[in-house]
């Protein structure tokens, strides 16, 4: 609900601020008093384009704010179902929700919606404070403020509104969440589909790559450790002379007996360490000194026995009938693989296992696709019965919402007049899309005999802000519990919200401007409602009324023109203005009918 508009420098208007009623409130004037500069700061603040001729003379901005109260309970972060009572909570739910998203909280309740124009054209948007993009404060504003103008209304000529405004009369909720469900898991399988089709030659090919790199690597067929012990292996036949030599020295320096060269007069290590453990034992003193050293050499000599024992099996040592020739094309193949697949042997193997595995999945991949096709096939009969549901329930809306708006309409000084509102299926293999399998139409006949025509291109400014209320109306009834008074009827759907009506009295007089107020304040009791009139038999319904009024400028303020002021009048000030709207003139014949209107002016 709008709590405050207030506006500074804004055509004639060099500073306002209006608090409109909860219900109804009514901005009246003479004819070229400033009116529409109210309407031009509520699109302001609705995110709408910015003009700078609307700056006031000798201004270098224009500056409009709107306070609106939202419901900030918890929960309301997220846009909710509207539903019963909690409709109001739901829309209020959408613009919180879109305020966070642009790091804005509400402050005690309210959100701020703040729009500044330059002289030079340019325009900052503003949102609880801070600076966001224009089409930010618009879908904020979107979800508080509905603006039935001269050019704000005709966005309902587009399919786009016309078939939204249907789903939020009739209701459908459960259905529309239901087909939304559907065609998300429909559009992800599609997608899925295509991410596979489109990968599916390059799947082949990545399949032919790893068949091949397997074949290889199994021709060749690793070992764990082979490809060291082939190296040690082939370093030990290269020095193998060395190693004959080194075997053979060393042996002959320990124990010369153990070579196999005759007799060797030269005494090795061993047996010089064995004459020197038998010296010292025999050295008789007391003590036993010198025989724990002998057992000492003893142990040393047991040592030097193992190692000449070692040494041994390596003089001749058979290196086989190996090819070293062979051998080194081995090592060549093993170190091949290593460099593409390795950096070891072994990595090498476990790549070879693990491209085996990605060949079975490639492999699978036409299976897969037709398991999915199989399941696309599945959720597209899902989503078709689900469109079908959402459709039946629009076409059942549609029908009672037209036959209403028509009723509305004669009322209204419409006769003749009538909507009729299309729900027309679509067919082939692309007929769904995101909002359904139907196409709506709302088709307008503004008087008998006159050919129908889409709304926006078959009425004027002010049929269509009548049919614009009709509909409202309309929609509110529909949201009636079953059983209730029309004249109580709380559109759930549209509680919250708040609707600005401008030229809904173009062409209106007598009785019918009456029945016009009446609707007006009916719409009031479920909604917030400002109207933009002047007629008297509107104006006297409103719960609130605000008069623009030109005035004079100051001496010194001479060459600023014309000033106009925007203030509230109530109980005396408020019969003088209706007198004045009847008749021009404040006589005492126009206060009394005045008067009488106001009282009888009630629901």
């Amino acid at each position: 609900m709008l709590e405050e508009l207030s506006l500074r420098d804004l055509g004639p208007i060099r500073s306002a601020v209006i608090t409109p009623a909860p219900g109804m409130t009514a901005i009246t004037g003479e004819t070229g008093a400033g009116k529409s500069m109210l309407l031009s700061a509520l699109s302001l603040i609705s995110g709408g384009p910015a003009n700078a001729k609307r700056v006031s003379v000798g201004a270098s901005e224009a500056w409009a704010q709107g306070i609106f109260a939202v419901d900030d309970e918890d929960g309301a972060d997220e846009p909710a179902e509207a539903e019963g009572d909690d409709a109001d909570e739901a829309l209020a739910g959408g613009a919180l929700a879109i305020a966070r998203r642009a790091g804005v909280e509400p402050e005690d309740g309210e959100l701020f919606l703040a729009r500044t124009v330059r002289a030079t054209g340019r325009s900052r948007a503003v949102l609880g404070g801070r600076t966001v993009p224009r089409s930010v404060l618009a879908a904020v504003a979107g979800e508080l403020v509905t603006i039935h103008g001269q050019a704000e209304q005709l966005r309902i000529a587009s399919a786009a509104r016309q078939r939204d405004f249907l789903d939020h009369a009739a209701g459908d909720d459960r259905e529309l969440a239901a087909y939304h469900a559907a065609w998300r898991a429909l559009a992800d399988m599609d997608a899925r589909l295509e991410r596979l089709r489109s990968q599916e030659s390059s799947a082949r090919a990545q399949a032919d790559y790893l068949r091949e790199s397997v074949d290889r690597i199994n021709a060749v067929d690793p070992h764990p450790g082979e490809l060291e012990e082939l190296k040690a292996k082939r370093e030990r036949i290269e020095n193998a002379a060395d190693i004959a030599e080194g075997v053979s020295r060393a042996i002959g320096a320990l124990d010369a007996s153990q070579l196999d060269i005759g007799d060797i007069e030269t005494p090795g290590a061993s047996d010089l360490i064995t004459q020197a453990a038998q010296a010292l034992r025999g050295i008789h003193v007391s003590g036993g000194e010198f025989g724990e050293l002998a057992d000492r050499l003893d142990s040393v000599n047991t040592d030097l026995a193992d190692i000449v024992f070692t040494l041994s099996g390596h003089l001749g040592e058979d290196m086989g009938e190996t090819d070293l020739d062979t051998l080194n094309a081995r090592i060549h193949d093993l170190d091949e693989l290593t460099r593409r697949w390795g950096p070891s042997v072994e990595d090498v193997i476990a790549w070879r296992d693990k491209a085996a595995f990605d060949i079975e999945d490639l492999d699978a991949s036409p299976e897969k696709l037709a398991e999915l096709e199989s399941e696309r096939g599945r959720l597209h009969e899902a989503a078709a019965q689900a469109a079908d549901a959402l459709s039946a329930a629009r076409a059942a809306a549609a029908a009672r919402l037209a036959a209403r708006v028509t009723e509305e309409l004669s009322s209204l000084a419409m006769d003749g007049a009538s909507l009729e509102i299309r729900v027309t299926p679509r067919s082939g293999d692309d007929a769904l899309d995101a909002n359904g399998g139907d196409d709506i139409a709302f088709l307008f006949t503004p008087y008998e005999g006159s050919p129908q025509l889409p709304m926006g291109k078959s009425a004027s400014g002010g049929e269509l802000s009548r049919l614009m209320l009709a509909l409202e109306l309309s929609a509110a009834d529909m949201h009636t519990a079953p059983g209730g008074d029309d004249d109580e009827a709380a559109s759930a759907a549209s509680a919250g919200m708040t609707f600005i009506f401008d030229e809904v009295d173009a062409g209106v007089g007598g009785k019918a401007a009456v029945e016009l107020g009446r609707r007006l304040a009916r719409l009031a009791r479920s909604s917030q409602v400002i109207v933009v009139t002047h007629l008297a038999q509107v104006a006297s319904w409103a719960d609130a009324q605000f008069v623009v009024t030109k005035e004079p400028p100051d001496a010194d303020d001479d060459d600023l023109g014309v000033v106009t002021t925007v203030n509230e009048v109530r109980d005396d000030a408020r019969v003088h203005e209706v007198a004045r709207m009847l008749s021009g003139s404040e006589s005492e014949a126009s206060l009394d009918h005045a008067r009488e209107l106001l009282e009888d002016s009630r629901l």
